[in-house]
């Protein structure tokens, strides 16, 4: 009998009488129930659910353009695509079927059960004053709890389970923008809720809409993806995903490098709605022909940002531009983030059209919800003055028994090196960084949040995006070159209008940091040493600092003077969503080139 490959690893590294190795499963797939039903196939039956539409797949005859025909005049009965799993939910059609058999999400968590000590605690009082800034035409308006927002009643029954209480600001202003059907580029604080900002919309309009079946089985057709930055980032969003769309019908799919595609693919065989991946591993998927975003309605990017900065913008501008996927006006595009650079802000403009901005102050860097403090150490003092903070949090007890403690460092090789030395020192730590495995990473992560390791090392890898509860205090070990990188380290504590505390070790090798982060502490109403606006005086702005302005992550750039006077004299018109996206779809189009090679990335 064959073997799979994780069958035969196993045997190879467990002789004739040694205990076996249980195979790497990745995190969205360990709760699943042990026995799965024999999958049928369900094309036909699917079809059966159509009625007596004979017209191929459900697609009405449309004469000209492919996109020119309206939704409303699909058939239902959309199956996500793959060979498998036709219907709703992988099974032959309806949107009822297979709910009693979905595993429960809400009781699916590594460190702990949902509880009322989590849920609870969220500090709604912090958000009251939270200064919100938009821009674009024609704005929908906010709304000020969920019963205002008409997203159906099994998303609003998973609401309740998430004891939601009422909206944050990015959500009161996003959802409805989004349920509008409008483009957003939303930059909002920290641990202020924009994945179910962007979650509910999307979830809420694919259980409404009526889609076209896809044309090809062994091929997913999402209607909706949301791209992230890094596996952990990807795992979280899936995570919650299945908590929003639980008993909808909608099937959440995660794709992410480091882990076995084989069990990605049977996943998305069995029928895919929303699909949540890292740029790498989707170029992967989309290259194999197994994935085609033909049928994309739904386009969010989380960590928009880091998504199309540097290294990332290549990957990007592949996915959404050289691919099959619909063009803006057809599709929806929201980004987010915590921060939101002018020079992004124009990169993304690309992807948009006649886009709103929403900014909203941040929550945790903005006001004293989050204790900075810089300290002055010499690089070589720096781990003897780490192990006296330890010492004093330990002794002091402040915080609680959960209390967490994330390190941050600059380089991989510097995160294994100071996890062994506060090992070797009676600190239980783990580390996290790119040149880690899958199963090691994730390991890390479980080991932090369950409090059995409380001290985690990381590089930027852990930066962006982890909703990790109860850590009470973040150490930049080794500051970043980055302002905006230092925003999203700290964002890592204070989450959910919660206290926190962020200490940075500062010396002469982060001066050019020093004016920018004396400018943040400010702002955020935060105590600035003598020593470092000494330092601030004499330096000019540096560590890339790129912020937008007080009290916000960044300003929409369309309002810049000297954008205007570009504009004006014929330039792309980015409140129009940008003259080169609406007009280079055709040039682009299905036939482009593949053209720049995917960037390989330690954070993919």
């Amino acid at each position: 009998m064959s073997m799979s490959w994780a069958d035969s690893v196993s045997a190879a590294e467990n002789p004739a009488g040694a205990p076996s190795k249980s195979a790497y499963v990745p995190p969205h797939l360990r709760n699943r129930p042990s026995t799965d039903p024999p999958a049928q196939a369900s094309y036909a039956g699917a079809a059966a659910s159509l009625g007596n539409d004979h017209s191929g797949y459900g697609v009405p005859n449309v004469v000209g353009s492919r996109w020119s025909g309206q939704r409303n005049e699909y058939q239902s009965g959309y199956a996500g695509g793959g060979g498998r799993g036709g219907g709703w939910n992988g099974r032959s059609g309806g949107w009822d079927r297979g709910r009693d058999r979905e595993v429960n999400p809400f009781t699916n968590d590594d460190s702990e059960p949902v509880s009322e000590l989590e849920s609870s605690a969220i500090n709604f009082d912090a958000y009251e004053d939270i200064p919100v800034e938009t821009s674009g035409d024609n704005v929908p308006p906010p709304v000020n709890t969920f019963a205002d927002i008409d997203l159906g009643e099994a998303v609003n029954e998973n609401i309740r389970r998430c004891k939601y209480v009422k909206p944050t600001p990015v959500q009161r202003h996003a959802i409805p923008i989004s349920l509008a059907g409008r483009d957003l580029m939303a930059c909002a604080q920290t641990g202020s809720g924009k994945t179910a900002a962007f979650c509910f919309p999307i979830i809420s309009g694919i259980m409404r809409g009526q889609f076209p079946r896809p044309p090809r089985p062994r091929m997913a057709f999402p209607l909706a993806l949301i791209l992230s930055p890094t596996r952990e980032l990807s795992c979280q969003i899936h995570d919650e995903a299945k908590k929003f769309s639980y008993q909808t019908g909608v099937r959440v799919v995660v794709a992410y490098g480091g882990a076995p595609i084989n069990q990605q693919l049977r996943e998305l065989e069995r029928g895919v709605h929303i699909l949540v991946a890292t740029p790498g591993r989707l170029v992967d998927l989309l290259e194999r022909a197994r994935v085609s975003l033909q049928m994309i309605r739904y386009l969010a990017l989380d960590e928009a940002d880091r998504m199309l900065d540097m290294g990332f913008e290549p990957q990007i501008r592949k996915i959404v531009q050289q691919m099959d996927m619909p063009p803006p006006g057809v599709r929806q595009t929201m980004l987010f983030s915590a921060t939101f650079p002018k020079e992004i802000q124009r990169l993304a403009s690309d992807f948009l059209s006649t886009y709103i901005f929403l900014a909203v102050g941040r929550v945790g860097s903005s006001t004293d919800l989050i204790v900075q403090r810089v300290e002055y150490v010499q690089e070589t003092d720096k781990r003897s003055h780490l192990m006296d903070l330890l010492h004093a949090q330990k002794e002091n007890g402040v915080h609680g028994k959960q209390a967490l403690t994330l390190v941050f460092v600059e380089t991989k090789k510097g995160a294994d090196a100071l996890e062994h030395w506060l090992c070797m020192n009676g600190f239980p730590a783990t580390a996290i960084h790119g040149d880690r495995t899958q199963q090691e990473r994730e390991h890390a992560l479980r080991s932090f949040k369950t409090g059995h390791t409380p001290i985690l090392v990381a590089t930027d890898v852990a930066a962006r995006g982890l909703d990790i509860p109860h850590v009470a205090h973040v150490v930049n070990f080794d500051l970043p070159n980055d302002i905006d990188d230092y925003v999203h380290r700290i964002g890592r504590t204070g989450r959910a209008g919660k206290t926190g505390l962020a200490t940075a070790f500062f010396n002469e090798n982060n001066s050019s940091l020093a004016r920018s982060l004396s400018d943040l502490m400010q702002e955020a109403n935060q105590e600035v040493p003598a020593w470092l606006s000494r330092f601030a005086a004499r330096s000019t702005y540096g560590g890339k600092n790129r912020r937008g302005g007080a009290r916000f992550g960044a300003r929409d750039f369309r309002r810049d003077s000297s954008y205007n006077r570009g504009a004006s004299g014929g330039a792309t018109d980015y409140y129009g969503g940008g003259a080169n996206m609406n007009s280079g779809y055709a040039s682009g189009g299905y036939n482009a080139s593949y053209g720049t090679a995917g960037v390989t990335s330690a954070w993919d």
